[in-house]
Parts: structure tokens; C-alpha cells; sequence
């Protein structure tokens, strides 16, 4: 009757033991696993952290590198930017040196060239190819080699300048972007996890295809340098260069001056000397020319002196030839008149010749 009466819902004591044995024991296991849980998360938080202060201590000291290799790299392009500018402006001066120069071989050129056709001026046996013409020649050509040597110095010079130009435009770009990176980077290094305004940046992380190897970056800027330094080497060869051009163009244009001047001194002198020497012969001439001018009136006057002497004769050998008879013999007298008249003629002869011979002397001279 006492069973009909228990109530079924009812757990049995035992089984209520044995729940709480139960709820005790996963209680615990909750409990333990939850502390275990707990040290886990403490042991990954502080291990995190400390990854993290040591991935973010060796950014920072990357970072340091590259500032001070950026620092360093700048620093050897500002060396050769400096460099290669101050080349650039001797190099300006050197090519001004080359402009004075060739426009000082302009009028030495005009002036050889006037004196070679003033010398066109020349007559008769004067117009002589002489040691003056010679050497004024040789100093018209040396002046056009000159005056083309010059030119191509001078377009050497100005490719030289260009070149220098080039590599200093690629310093100043190379300087500029260090600068910007120098800049950014001085920016991250003085960032810390308490610096006000720092963001998410997602998109940061991804790789663009901009980037470049730290390899091609220093091969960037070493092309940069060695550019830069092959530019200043080649400016400093050209400077030797013009420099002994300009000396030995200025030598062979002193040493052709003297040639020069030293030719028309000597043929100055040679036809002083020789005009000279005509004056003397000329006045010699014409002392000879008086005095066959005088012969010539003497020979006149004794050829008409002969007349006077040969008009008696023949007029006495005309009066003779009216002998009448026996009257008309070739006497002694006869014979001498014919003589007489024979002799004068020959002599008037001979002193007419003697005068033509002096008229021809006097009219060749």
C-alpha cells in the first residue's frame, strides 16, 4: 500500500549523490580546463609580445641600415654631383678658350690672305714666286688646319658639355628620390606604438609591381656614379687635350709668323739691295747716255765736217774731166782726187755706222 502511495517523479537519494558526484566532477573539469586555458593565453600573449617588440626592434634597426645606407649613397652622389658641375664649369671656360682662340685665327687668316693678293700686284720679272710667297702659303694652310682642328675641339667640347649635362640631370633625379625616401623613412623611424594618428593600412601590404631588389637598386645608383665618374674622367682627358692644342697651335702660329716675317725681311732687304744696285747702274746709264749723246752730235758734226772737203774733191774731178784733148790724162792729180774722194766717202761710212750702232745702243737702253 505504501508503494501505490510514492510519487514516480521522484529521484531516489542515491541518484541525487551521484548527480552531484557528477556535476562536481565536470565543475572541476571546467574549472581546470579553463585555467588552463587561462595560463595558455598568458603564455601566448607574452610570447606575442615579445615577437612582436622583436620583429618590431629588428624593423627598426633595418630601418636604421637603410637610412644610413640611403645617407651614404646620397652622400656619394652629392660628392660626384659636385664633381661633375665643377668639371661642367672649367669645361664651360676651356670651350670659351676655344672660341677666343678660333676667332683669333680669323684675321691672321684674312691678313696672309690680303698680302698674297696685294703680291698678285706684282709686273714683269717682279712677279716671282719667291721664299715670302712660299711661306705665306704655308701659314694660310697652317691656319686653316688650325682654324679645323679648333672646330672639332669645339664640338668635342660642346658633346663633352652635353654628356656631363646627362649625367648630372640623372644625379639630381637619383638625389631627389633618395631624398624623398630619406625623408620617408627618417618619418617611419620616429614612428612608436604611442605615436598619435597611426592607421590600418590594409592595402599597404600588398606588393605593387613598382617595387624593385635592393640588387637593382644599388646597381641603379652605381650606374648613376660610374656614369658620373666616366663623364669626369673624359672631361679631364679633354682639358689636357685643349690645353696642348692651344699650346701648339699658339707655337706653330708664332713660329709661321716669324717664318713669315723673317722671308719678307730678307726680300725687303734683297730688293732694297738690288734697287740699289739699279740706281747705281742707272746712273752710270745715264752718264753713258750723255756722254753717247755727245758722241753721237761729235760723229754728226765730223760727218758734216767731211762734206766741205768731199765737195772739193769731186767738184775739182768734175772741173778735170772738161780737159780738152790729149789735156784730159790720169795723172798723178787724178789719181789722187779719186783717192781722196774714195777715202772721205769710206770714212763718212764708216763713221755713219759707228753712229747707227751708238743710236741703237742708246735706244736699247
Amino acid at each position: 500500500m505504501a508503494r501505490l502511495l510514492q510519487d514516480p517523479s521522484k529521484l531516489h537519494p542515491s541518484e541525487w549523490y551521484t548527480a552531484n558526484q557528477m556535476q562536481r566532477a565536470s565543475t572541476e573539469s571546467q574549472k581546470s580546463r579553463s585555467e588552463c586555458m587561462t595560463a595558455e593565453s598568458w603564455r601566448l600573449v607574452d610570447e606575442i609580445e615579445k615577437t612582436t617588440q622583436k620583429t618590431q626592434s629588428d624593423v627598426n634597426k633595418k630601418l636604421e641600415q637603410r637610412r644610413e645606407e640611403i645617407k651614404f649613397w646620397k652622400q656619394e652622389l652629392d660628392n660626384k654631383l659636385e664633381q661633375i658641375v665643377h668639371e661642367t664649369e672649367i669645361l664651360l671656360t676651356f670651350k670659351n678658350r676655344l672660341e677666343r682662340a678660333l676667332e683669333g685665327c680669323k684675321e691672321p687668316l684674312v691678313v696672309a690672305q690680303k698680302c698674297l693678293l696685294y703680291r698678285q700686284r706684282r709686273v714683269g720679272i717682279d712677279l716671282v714666286h719667291d721664299e715670302v710667297e712660299q711661306q705665306l702659303l704655308k701659314e694660310v694652310e697652317v691656319l686653316q688646319g688650325i682654324i679645323a682642328l679648333l672646330g672639332r675641339t669645339l664640338e668635342q667640347t660642346n658633346e663633352q658639355i652635353r654628356r656631363n649635362r646627362s649625367a648630372k640631370y640623372d644625379l639630381d633625379m637619383d638625389l631627389k628620390d633618395k631624398f624623398t625616401a630619406l625623408t620617408i623613412d627618417d618619418y617611419c623611424a620616429s614612428l612608436t606604438n604611442d605615436t598619435p594618428h597611426i592607421i590600418y593600412a590594409d592595402n599597404a601590404v600588398k606588393l605593387e609591381g613598382n617595387f624593385v631588389s635592393p640588387e637593382d637598386w644599388i646597381d641603379f645608383t652605381n650606374i648613376n656614379v660610374e656614369k658620373a665618374d666616366k663623364q669626369r674622367n673624359n672631361s679631364l682627358a679633354l682639358k689636357a687635350l685643349i690645353d696642348g692644342i692651344l699650346s701648339q697651335i699658339a707655337n706653330d702660329m708664332r713660329r709661321q709668323c716669324e717664318l713669315v716675317n723673317n722671308a719678307f725681311r730678307n726680300r725687303v732687304k734683297e730688293v732694297k739691295d738690288a734697287k740699289h744696285k739699279l740706281e747705281i747702274l742707272l746712273a752710270m746709264v745715264m752718264d753713258e747716255t750723255a756722254s753717247q749723246e755727245k758722241n753721237i752730235a761729235a760723229l754728226k758734226k765730223a760727218i758734216t765736217d767731211k762734206e766741205a772737203p768731199v765737195k772739193v774733191a769731186q767738184t775739182r774731178l768734175e772741173a778735170r774731166n772738161h780737159r780738152p784733148n790729149v789735156e784730159l790724162c790720169y795723172d798723178t792729180v787724178h789719181s789722187s782726187l779719186m783717192s781722196e774722194v774714195q777715202e772721205i766717202t769710206k770714212n763718212i761710212q764708216r763713221q755713219v755706222e759707228i753712229m747707227q750702232e751708238v743710236n741703237l745702243w742708246y735706244w736699247l737702253i
